[in-house]
């Protein structure tokens, strides 16, 4: 029986998705490319859901990238590439969902592993790992890494851009790139299960606009993305729960929010 490469999850809000693929440390195949767009799909469709966990079943390495063995069968066997059977290859419903998203990355990344940690919002990491844009090792591309100009040091981009080689974990959280980083896979996972539901309790809309605000400047820069983020907050201010969230305040209780 063949297993779902993607579970998704959700729990009190939260939603966990799952990349299933231990025995090819966890590396993106056509049908992972496919399912994990139709969770973000689902994560952005479910008005249940406040924030996701994108996480990988334990072998060492949170993603490998993509898989290599299938793409070259694909090729042979078709004469195609691999990215053009992938509904979402590089991860677009992934960027443009609305809620945050968490990367638990309990193992070493690279490649499209890393693809998918720049396009999430907080990343927790685990301690001894390493992660690199290995694209240039393989004869691939990397046209998705140049929104890490606004995550990281330029000349560090260009290092793993250009030379393809993997830098230990420890490196990426001094440059801020990573929030935090755990001893183990589960304190990982916990820890991203923490921010999470931090993220939870928070005023839904204000949530998304604030992650929207953000997105905006890192697109439009400082001035355009200030303006951007006025009108995104305007839905904010005229809603319910801009009204209780004072209330509640004053009233000494917890808020009771609509998301609208």
């Amino acid at each position: 029986m063949t297993i779902n490469p993607i579970e998704l999850t959700v729990d009190n809000g939260v939603a966990t998705v799952l990349i299933n693929r231990p025995e090819r440390k966890n590396a993106l195949s056509v049908a992972a490319f496919n399912g994990l767009a139709d969770a973000w799909d689902r994560v952005e469709a479910d008005a249940d859901i406040r924030v996701a966990i994108l996480t990988s079943a334990d072998c060492g390495v949170f993603c490998a990238g993509l898989d290599l063995k299938e793409a070259t069968e694909i090729a042979r066997d078709e004469g195609v590439d691999i990215l053009s059977k992938a509904r979402d290859p590089f991860f677009d419903h992934m960027r443009a969902c609305s809620k945050p998203i968490i990367s638990a990355m309990t193992g070493s990344l690279m490649a499209g592993g890393m693809m998918l940690t720049l396009m999430s919002d907080l990343r927790v990491g685990l301690k001894g790992t390493k992660a690199g844009i290995t694209e240039v090792k393989v004869g691939r591309g990397s046209p998705w890494a140049s929104p890490a100009m606004s995550m990281m040091p330029q000349p560090i981009l260009m290092e793993m851009v250009l030379t393809g080689d993997l830098m230990p974990i420890e490196r990426l959280q001094d440059y801020g790139f990573i929030n935090y980083l755990e001893d183990t896979p589960d304190a990982v996972r916990a820890r991203a299960r923490d921010l999470a539901d931090r993220i939870a309790l928070g005023a839904p809309l204000s949530v998304i606009a604030a992650k929207a605000s953000v997105r905006a400047t890192m697109d439009l820069g400082c001035a355009a993305g200030l303006e951007k983020g006025k009108q995104l907050h305007e839905v904010v201010y005229a809603s319910q729960d801009a009204i209780e969230g004072p209330r509640a305040f004053a009233e000494k209780r917890a808020p009771v929010w609509q998301g609208r």
